[in-house]
């Protein structure tokens, strides 16, 4: 199903050490509700029939509840909601997104305990608030795809927080390598990890998810690095996506993340690899960092 990916504004109640919107927060107001309606429209008129309400944190848009309704009245088949989840702590604030047409909850946890996880999001309490959110939309049987970023931080306990997110009965979870811009490349000489370091706490989370029949992928980690998980990795099955952005469009992100320039990249090196066609290679700015020696293409 194509996608349509709106944010409705960069302001949040975390402050996380690796958000990639950086400081968009201090200059960029939330979203007018008719910029947002017409961006609805406009994707819906050009075939998207999924909707992901982004940010910042878009359960704080002054408008948010009414926008889902809207986007569900356009005949938007499923909608998301990506978010940090700490609105979710708060029961009848569920059930309100729920009865407004939101169908999928894609909440953030960073870490399997407040330490890890108020440390990273630069929020105390956030853990706490995150759980909470998480079991209120499970008790009212909503689908739960969690994401988790990557860090020098918090990557030992990849396979406590899977163990974690199995307990909570989440549907799916997701581990990505921090993208490094905005706060984290401020922060890159020590958030950002090495590949080869965090693969063994990597594919054990996976296969603690697996083993419990929950859907788990990873996103920006080459193919070279995931012999015996090729199946996880979530950009083989990324749906076409238009991103509604701060005053610009992104007509099809996949595009933008193998073409651009500004996305991910491959050395010529890459080409050996028999995943060649379908890798898109690691986020430009990775190997500025580290080099290329770790990447080694697969026969």
């Amino acid at each position: 199903m194509e996608r349509v990916d709106i944010k409705l504004g960069f302001y949040c109640n975390n402050l996380c050490k690796f958000c990639v919107q950086g400081r968009k927060r201090d200059f960029l107001p939330a979203k007018d509700k008719q910029e947002v309606i017409d961006s609805l429209r406009e994707a819906y008129d050009k075939g998207k029939r999924e909707v992901v309400f982004t940010g910042g944190e878009p359960s704080l848009h002054p408008n948010f509840l009414e926008l889902v309704k809207l986007a569900r009245g356009i005949g938007f088949e499923q909608i998301q909601i990506q978010s940090n989840g700490r609105m979710f702590a708060y029961l009848n604030f569920c059930i309100k997104a729920i009865k407004a047409g939101a169908s999928q909850f894609s909440p953030a946890l960073h870490g399997s305990t407040s330490e890890i996880h108020d440390f990273l999001v630069g929020a105390e309490g956030g853990f706490n608030q995150t759980i909470k959110g998480i079991r209120n939309l499970k008790k009212l049987d909503q689908y739960v795809l969690t994401n988790t970023v990557i860090t020098s931080k918090n990557y030992k306990d990849l396979p406590n927080l899977a163990e974690l997110l199995v307990d909570l009965d989440v549907d799916q979870f997701q581990f990505s390598f921090v993208h490094i811009l905005g706060t984290a490349d401020q922060n890159k000489d020590w958030i950002v990890p090495r590949k080869t370091e965090i693969m063994p706490y990597v594919k054990d989370g996976l296969d603690i998810g697996m083993r419990a029949g929950k859907r788990v992928t990873t996103e920006a980690i080459p193919y070279c690095f995931m012999h015996g998980y090729e199946n996880n990795v979530v950009e083989s099955v990324m749906p076409e996506t238009r991103i509604y952005d701060a005053g610009f469009v992104v007509e099809d992100y996949k595009d933008y993340r193998v073409n651009s320039g500004k996305g991910k990249i491959k050395r010529k090196e890459c080409r050996k690899c028999k995943y060649f066609d379908i890798c898109e290679g690691p986020w430009i700015e990775y190997p500025n960092i580290y080099g290329w020696d770790e990447f080694k293409p697969i026969d």
